[in-house]
């Protein structure tokens, strides 16, 4: 499929365990031409699905509109558990420029998208990062904060008043935030405890609002079936904050615990650059080139 123009989205939908529903929710990005579903992973500690999909803006938008109307109707918030924060049945919907797009364009596509949303299936929206109405709004942390069951008073509020859509929350649904941002390195570290004490005093230290790295959001997450807890991170921007700095970084608070870490986990896509990085870092490579990479030069 060659598209001229390329927008990737990466909607965050909170539903991790029921395998239909998971496909419903995906199939929209499957049959849509001029767009091209990239990947989709779902977590049943975290109950929620990553998509990550590609396109030429109008299509990935009409596709991205169905998705969120079939999640809107098959989750119900009032009934949903899981170890991620979540305000939405659709949670997030990020829409990043790759090629021949500009984040004008992210921003703009996401006004169109959160206007939609709010008209039409009744989910107030919330604009986030790139798209944000207003500073304290960019941080997606912050316009979660209280989830889908302290919502329903935050929205009240005058600061935290939607974008879009209606002035109470979606009573199923709940809330949504869509916005503009540039590529992410979702990044999470196993550690071998069941403690999740650990994990969080841990997210507290790397992430960049507890005084750690400057693009690293982080929490503590406990993985029920392994018997174990992880560090999960977003990386907003890995050419500054590396994935190997964060990796290490985990390793070294973990130490003063006694704890180790037993892996690590990449959810949805990566930049190829990103895992180079690591490559260097580890390897010790020097002067080390993407277009050495074979399956790279094949693709070109």
């Amino acid at each position: 499929m060659a598209l001229s123009k390329i927008m990737e989205c990466v909607p965050n939908f909170s539903e991790g365990r029921d395998k239909e529903k998971i496909e419903k929710i995906v199939n929209p990005f499957r049959t849509r031409n001029g767009v091209k579903l990239l990947d989709y992973s779902n977590d049943e500690d975290h109950n929620r699905l990553v998509v990550t999909v590609v396109g030429e803006p109008e299509p990935l938008k009409e596709a991205v509109l169905e998705a969120v109307s079939i999640a809107v109707e098959l989750i119900d918030l009032t009934k949903h558990q899981g170890q991620h924060p979540r305000m939405g049945a659709v949670d997030v919907i990020p829409f990043i420029p790759i090629k021949n797009v500009t984040v004008e364009d992210a921003i703009a596509l996401s006004h169109e998208v959160g206007k939609v949303i709010g008209e039409q299936y009744k989910v107030p929206v919330f604009l986030y990062e790139k798209s944000a109405s207003a500073p304290h709004r960019e941080n997606l942390a912050k316009i979660r904060k209280g989830e889908f069951e302290g919502m329903a008073e935050k929205i009240h509020e005058e600061e935290w008043r939607p974008d879009y859509g209606p002035a109470d929350i979606h009573p199923t649904a709940g809330t949504v935030a869509v916005g503009a941002r540039m590529p992410l390195v979702a990044y999470n570290v196993n550690l071998n405890t069941a403690d999740l004490s650990i994990a969080d005093a841990i997210a507290k230290k790397v992430r960049f609002i507890g005084g750690g790295l400057r693009f690293c959001k982080a929490m503590g997450v406990e993985l029920t079936d392994r018997g174990i807890v992880q560090v999960s991170m977003n990386l907003t921007d890995f050419t500054k904050t590396a994935v190997y700095r964060a990796h290490e970084m985990v390793r070294m608070e973990a130490q003063r615990y006694g704890v180790s870490i037993v892996g690590s986990e990449v959810i949805g896509l990566v930049p190829m650059q990103a895992l180079i990085d690591c490559a260097e870092y580890y390897l010790g490579i020097e002067n080390f080139k993407a277009e050495q990479i074979l399956e790279s030069r094949i693709m070109e």
